[in-house]
């Protein structure tokens, strides 16, 4: 197995609302905002090649929308998805599997684009499956109000409509081991309904993908909670079980939005889990 970071690109999101009510003058000693109160967000994809299998978990925005949507999110630098695939020697079209840990427009709009004519929408990657589960798809394609901005149906609806779609297993519990995908998937509630946080055993270590249940660094602290979750006070339950496994098995956190720090680890103190190191992902693995 060989596992890659891929960037897809950077963007800026409302640091209160990534906070919640934590107040700017703490949040911002970790992630500080610029003159419009916006912070810097990374969208870091994850490629799993093994066998003939080719995994891509998440795959950001994608490039589809108008340019006054992408104006909301202030997008910054030349990251892109192809770039990165790119530097590893990959295609898009050698994509086997889509792993989506949820059907927010940041980690699954680059799942379809504009065929060539941009007339209608077709998958971004031809030959891959892709994946999420039965009870989220049902959440994303009925949106309640909070969501329904993330939840865009020209991201969701054909993947259904091009027979890509299929569906990893719900446990009767909140962990699910040996996935079709080959790692074991911990589901969590509190950002969205059943949300997915791969877990893969790589090089001796277990190495995280978090998606949003810690999107960076400056989110450790149970209270720094995204005021994006649907239910807020469930997330601190699953942080906190989370964070004390983490810290206990010396996880490696992959950031999918941190737009400085790839990964990290955790550590027990006085004050409960915090930041133990940061790390780049070449430096590690």
């Amino acid at each position: 197995m060989r596992i890659y970071p891929i960037e897809t690109g950077n963007f800026k999101l409302d640091g209160g609302a990534m906070f919640g009510v934590v107040p700017k003058s703490l949040w911002q000693r970790t992630n500080p905002a610029d003159s419009n109160n916006m912070i810097s967000m990374s969208m870091r994809a994850m490629l799993i090649e093994e066998g003939n299998r080719l995994i891509l978990i998440d795959n950001g925005m994608g490039d589809k929308q108008s340019d006054k949507f992408f104006g909301y999110y202030y997008l910054y630098g030349d990251a892109s998805l192809d770039k990165s695939l790119a530097k590893y020697g990959f295609h898009r079209d050698d994509i086997t599997d889509v792993f989506l840990t949820h059907l927010h427009f940041d980690h699954c709009g680059g799942s379809i684009q504009w065929n060539k004519n941009r007339t209608a929408y077709e998958p971004a990657f031809k030959n891959a499956r892709y994946w999420s589960n039965s009870n989220h798809w049902e959440w994303a394609i009925k949106p309640n109000p909070r969501e329904k901005a993330s939840f865009l149906t020209e991201n969701i609806m054909p993947i259904q409509e091009s027979g890509q779609l299929h569906f990893v297993n719900i446990p009767e519990g909140d962990f699910l081991r040996n996935s079709a995908l080959g790692f074991d998937v911990f589901f969590v509630n509190g950002h969205t309904d059943k949300m997915m946080i791969p877990h893969i055993n790589y090089k001796g270590k277990k190495l995280v993908f978090m998606a949003d249940l810690l999107p960076t660094v400056g989110h450790i602290p149970l209270p720094y909670v995204m005021g994006y979750d649907t239910r807020p006070l469930l997330t601190l339950e699953e942080k906190a079980t989370f964070l004390q496994r983490a810290a206990d098995e010396e996880y490696y956190l992959f950031l999918e939005h941190d737009a400085d720090n790839e990964l990290c680890t955790l550590k027990h103190t006085e004050k409960g889990v915090r930041l133990e190191k940061t790390h780049t992902f070449e430096d590690i693995f």
